[in-house]
């Protein structure tokens, strides 16, 4: 795999070990299913123009809209064209410009062949001529850059969607597939008709996004178990996806998902638990003509604000932005007492809405000797208000940053092959520092790097990529061992609907590890 192709390049790719062909009488009547079609009209309809908001909101105009609306689970269509399922293949619908639903329901039988389906992950598998949504009890899940799962894969691609990763034998799917013809702009001489129509069955062991690799748990005392309640009983690190120069500032999404930057290559990624990697926001960082001379143009370090919004540090644009609702962007920082921030790395916000990042050169051309370099020296920095405000400039590579769980205490890690130290700030209820202290020293220890990224568990616990893994410090101060993993970590995040697994953005690949304790997510109302 080239450094440049993210990830799987489809949902479980590998043979499944059972297969239903729903165009097929046998198939078909193993789950209980029975085709139905519709054609469909294109009707015009009263809606409005878009709004200074860039929503739904300006004066009432004319469009259009295609029905029937048969995508949800309890739509009736019993009125409908009936096939056998070989009839799927029939050309349908009236040619040139059309569109025309097929619906099926199916239930999960206990066996499949020779293989018990309890458990199972599930995958329902189409190639529509000439393109297809697929929606699954009336949920079409949408996320930005996705390929070939519920929306239009491309041009008689297969859409490959997960019904369940955990089935049960008697489970019910009702399954609506939106067939276009295309291309829609050349209006063409042909019809509907589905290529293929399948179920495809994975075991547990094999329906898993995650390849096993090793892990070294090192208590920081032998003689002590001292990671005992952090890390459970034969702890499994998973390689979740790789093919990656660089991983960085990834970020747990309400929707179930990862997001993650790629600062070499000026992209932020999108990993869901299937196993699908996509690019969630492409020239994350910057589109200035001198991009050939970055090695890091991209965006960094990723949050959510308190009202779900998406925050990011574009190291090529040498700012702050969150993306609104409707797309569009806001800046939040980029300067500071008249001079362009230098190329801002890692955020973090408190729940009041205050906004702390951290702002070394190191996405510069010439980092420290860049002649574009305007900040005399590394910062970390406040904003609220809409008012940057400096809260240090002493550390010469601030990095990775978190709040504690009480949000009285703002940790900073600096990357410097120097002085290896985490920062701890005492902060005020207006989110100022009132007393700052060396939280910890990693100087001298073995490992080439300096510290990265860092974040807080909710017991007070801080997890620190540094020289030679993840550092596992208490609140005290006190280290309690380190996760060595297979490459060098330089960020992470709390995932998971419990915030118990951590996500670990190394050099090349992303992994992941079930923990004991929950993380501290970015807030959200």
């Amino acid at each position: 795999m080239t450094a440049n192709v993210p990830g799987p390049p489809e949902i479980l790719p590998a043979r499944p070990d059972a297969i239903v062909d729903l165009q097929t009488l046998e198939g078909a009547a193993l789950v209980g299913g029975q085709w139905r079609f519709s054609d469909t009209r294109v009707r015009e309809t009263g809606f409005v123009s878009v709004g200074a908001d860039l929503g739904p909101s300006g004066p009432a105009n004319r469009t259009y809209e295609v029905l029937p609306h048969a995508e949800a689970k309890e739509y009736d269509d019993g009125a409908w064209k009936v096939l056998s399922p070989p009839d799927t293949q029939r050309r349908l619908s009236t040619g040139r410009v059309c569109f025309g639903w097929y619906r099926i329901t199916v239930t999960l039988p206990e066996r499949v062949g020779d293989m018990d389906v309890a458990g199972a992950t599930v995958l329902f598998e189409t190639v529509v001529d000439d393109y297809a949504e697929v929606w699954v009890n009336g949920s079409q899940p949408l996320a930005l850059g996705d390929t070939g799962g519920h929306i239009v894969a491309g041009f008689n691609a297969p859409n490959r969607v997960v019904l369940t990763q955990a089935a049960r034998p008697g489970e019910r799917f009702t399954i609506a597939v939106f067939g276009i013809n295309g291309p829609i702009s050349a209006a063409p001489a042909n019809y509907l008709w589905m290529r293929t129509a399948t179920l495809d069955f994975y075991p547990p062991s094999r329906g898993r996004a995650g390849e096993e690799v090793p892990v070294e748990i090192v208590p920081a005392d032998p003689g002590r178990d001292t990671l005992g309640g952090i890390v459970p009983p034969a702890p499994r690190l998973e390689r979740v996806a790789s093919g990656f120069e660089f991983t960085e500032g990834p970020v747990w999404a309400r929707d179930g998902a990862l997001l993650f930057s790629s600062p070499n290559t000026n992209t932020i990624y999108r990993w869901a638990p299937p196993g699908t990697v996509t690019v969630f926001r492409p020239k994350s960082g910057y589109t200035g003509t001198d991009i050939g001379r970055y090695a890091q143009p991209g965006s960094n370090g990723l949050t959510f604000d308190p009202e779900g919004r998406l925050t990011i540090c574009q190291h090529g644009n040498r700012r702050v932005i969150r993306v609104e609702p409707h797309g569009n962007v806001t800046v939040l920082a980029d300067a500071y007492a008249g001079k362009r921030l230098n190329s801002p790395n890692d955020l973090v916000y408190a729940s009041d809405g205050t906004l702390y990042f951290t702002d070394p050169p190191f996405g510069l051309p010439g980092a420290f000797a860049d002649p574009k370099k305007e900040l005399p020296f590394s910062g970390v920095f406040r904003v609220r208000g809409g008012v940057v405000s400096l809260i240090t400039p002493d550390l010469a590579g601030p990095n990775g940053i978190a709040l504690s769980p009480d949000e009285r205490c703002l940790y900073v890690g600096n990357w410097d092959p120097h002085r290896k130290i985490v920062m701890r700030y005492t902060l005020n209820g207006a989110g100022s520092v009132t007393a700052s202290e060396e939280f910890f020293d990693m100087t001298g220890t073995e490992g080439e790097d300096a510290i990265d990224g860092l974040k807080v568990d909710t017991a007070g616990n801080v997890y620190v990529c540094g020289p030679g893994g993840i550092w596992v410090l208490s609140p005290a101060a006190e280290h309690l061992g380190t996760l060595r993993l297979p490459e060098s970590p330089h960020n992470l995040a709390w995932g998971d609907e419990d915030a118990r697994t951590l996500y670990i953005t190394a050099l090349t690949s992303i992994y992941r590890i079930r923990l004991a304790i929950p993380g501290v997510r970015p807030y959200q109302r």
